[in-house]
């Protein structure tokens, strides 16, 4: 639950093991629920549970547990009936008044189905994902090994040296040829080591006409100009030596039209492959692509023979990778949000719940991560996808609220010169103007309708390979602030290659530099090198940033506060811009004359009559370790 009002402490429940006995039930358990509910708020008298299976309501009764530093704490049953089974909590007061608590925040109004509390009866993501801290590479950008000199450069390709400016214009956008490779990855392994990171995740790597490749004309083979099979195997060898997981990029919306599959098709009616794509002519010639684009045909995912050979076969694309010699640990699946989906045909849940099943099969200790860059509410229910790489919940309100007043002008795909900032494609006019009130706004409104378990699956970067670099537009001493949420608020963190050197690029295309190897001890890399090591291990050394519970303590238009919270040990951070003055009330935060300092500069003290005060000048990002939380019953 995110509530943030900050003028009382209030009740509160959410999918954390704090408050859930079981988080991967199955169809017919009795899974207990807790709510934990401020001393003498109320009185109340009664406390129950409202569920919604197959659409009728289902009520339970709690009962008082216990009390413990300043909570009272309520349990409940629930019979889990549907595999999404919702729930909400109902507190009748004395006096007549009743609220509703969901995943939203308290209500003195009926809410919304939508954004109960959710129990998931699928099979539940790996336990490694909430352990993870992911690190993006763009291939052709990250490294280039002696080896990469022994390739022909592409019929496709403008040859450029590693230190060339990006040419953000076409054809240069998606033809600008670096020669990244596999090898040149696994030299770099180290860095990854280094940094803290343990999930690598490579955008496409198999052969395509473009140096994003996202254009495939094979998904059966690894493009040799990164070094082809071998080098795949090995980098993964490699990597799991080390501790890091490494998962690809499949793209099941479209393919390339070099594909052979399309290829085949195209001009060809009767092909074995016609059925994969939208051919809308008798001659096969004409066809539906992704946004228009010509060389992305789209996939038709009626097609049981294409389901056969792209997911659900034995030997099929999906499989293939996760088996060995490769052993891949899962999938970051591109246009997610858009793959069987095509005017009144929405085959979308069948796709990705095909998906999990054969990864289920494969290896179940996979992972499945579809790119959904927009509300991906509706996709995001713990039937297929185990998280989202996804914008409005984290992203975009933080650049909206940590970024400056300077802009560099910047050069579009059609070469026409902008100076408003980009602001992932959106024609607003520039980066909005949000406040940290916004911001735990946005993080609440896009999360209330997802389920807690798969929450802790989506994707938190500050920028991507499909994004203008946050520190591009960042005002001063921000990114630290911005850093710090990703690491600590509830999700995936995700660091960008070359966001450890404080690389700039105003979209897409421009943050695609190649990476400044040898510049680690430069004074203007060095020290946010050291931030970023320092916070991933911040993360990765407390669990509970990756699967405890939430609570929002305090905002304010330049600060927000709030507690990551398990039985073992609790995190509180500090996030503000322009300095913060915080008074947390009596009762809301336990254990904090044990707190210990972890990062940052900000005060921490005990208030006369048990408050617990927080000063910091900003921009500021802090974090404390304290005592666990005490369960009552427990």
């Amino acid at each position: 639950m995110t509530d943030t009002r900050s003028h009382h402490v209030l009740p509160h429940h959410d999918g954390s093991e704090l408050y859930v006995s079981d988080s991967a039930p199955q169809l017919g358990d009795v899974v207990t629920v807790r709510l934990r509910v401020p001393h003498g708020y109320g009185p109340l008298a009664a406390v129950r549970t409202r569920s919604n299976p197959d659409h009728e309501p289902e009520w339970t009764t709690a009962r008082l547990v216990g009390s413990a530093d300043g909570w009272d704490w309520w349990e409940a049953p629930i019979t889990v009936r549907n595999r999404r089974h919702g729930y909400r909590f109902v507190l009748q007061h004395d006096d007549g008044t009743v609220e509703w608590v969901n995943q939203s925040g308290v209500h003195r109004g009926e809410t919304l189905d939508a954004e109960d509390f959710a129990l998931v009866a699928h099979p539940a993501p790996p336990a490694w994902l909430s352990d993870s801290v992911m690190y993006q590479v763009f291939p052709d950008r990250f490294a280039r090994s002696a080896q990469a000199d022994e390739h022909p450069t592409p019929d496709w390709a403008i040859p450029a040296a590693w230190t060339d400016p990006v040419d953000p214009a076409m054809p240069g956008r998606s033809q600008q040829f670096y020669g990244g490779d596999l090898p040149g990855i696994i030299e770099h392994l180290d860095h990854l080591v280094e940094l803290g990171v343990n999930l690598l995740y490579l955008t496409p790597i198999f052969p395509a006409g473009s140096n994003h490749r996202y254009d495939a004309s094979s998904f059966d083979r690894i493009d040799p100009l990164l070094g082809g099979e071998e080098a795949y195997i090995r980098l993964i060898e490699e990597a799991h030596a080390r501790g890091i997981r490494v998962i690809g990029d499949l793209t099941s919306n479209h393919s390339g039209d070099r594909h052979e599959w399309f290829q085949q098709a195209l001009g060809n009616p009767g092909a074995e492959t016609e059925s994969y794509y939208y051919f809308t002519d008798d001659g096969n010639t004409e066809y539906v692509s992704w946004l228009g684009t010509p060389t992305l045909p789209k996939f038709d995912w009626s097609s049981a023979a294409l389901r056969e050979r792209f997911i659900s076969g034995e030997d099929s694309i999906v499989a293939k990778w996760l088996k060995p010699p490769f052993n891949a640990d899962g999938w970051r699946i591109d246009v997610a949000n858009m793959t069987g989906r095509l005017g009144d045909v929405d085959l979308n849940a069948e796709v990705r719940g095909l998906l999990r099943e054969t990864m289920l099969r494969i290896d179940p200790d996979t992972v499945l991560l579809g790119e959904s860059t927009n509300d991906a509410i509706s996709d995001l229910q713990g039937d297929g996808w185990h998280g989202a790489m996804t914008y409005p919940s984290f992203t975009r309100p933080v650049w909206g609220w940590l970024c400056g007043d300077e802009f560099e002008p910047w050069t579009t795909a059609e070469g026409e010169v902008r100076t408003e900032p980009w602001f992932f494609g959106q024609p607003i006019g520039g980066i909005p103007r949000y406040t940290a009130e916004d911001v735990a706004g946005a993080i609440t409104r896009f999360t209330a309708g997802v389920p807690w378990r798969v929450r802790l699956g989506n994707m938190q970067p500050l920028d991507t390979h499909d994004t203008g670099r946050f520190a591009t537009n960042a005002a001063p001493g921000t990114v630290p602030v911005a850093l710090g949420l990703s690491m600590t608020l509830p999700g995936v963190p995700v660091v960008f290659a070359g966001d450890e050197f404080g690389m700039v690029g105003a979209d897409g295309e421009a943050s695609r530099t190649p990476m400044p190897w040898g510049s680690e001890a430069h004074p203007s890399v060095a020290p946010i090198l050291e931030l970023y090591r320092s916070l991933v291990r911040l993360r990765r050394e407390h669990v509970v940033l990756g699967t405890g519970g939430m609570r929002w303590l305090h905002v304010d238009d330049e600060t927000m506060v709030f507690v990551r919270e398990s039985a073992d040990e609790s995190v509180l951070a500090l996030a503000t811009r322009g300095g913060a003055d915080v008074t947390i009330p009596l009762g809301a935060l336990a254990g904090a004359a044990r707190a210990e300092a972890l990062h940052g500069d900000a005060t921490l003290a005990v208030a006369s009559d048990g408050g617990v005060l927080l000063i910091a000048d900003g921009p500021a990002f802090a974090a404390w370790s304290l005592p666990g939380v005490e369960v009552p019953g427990a």
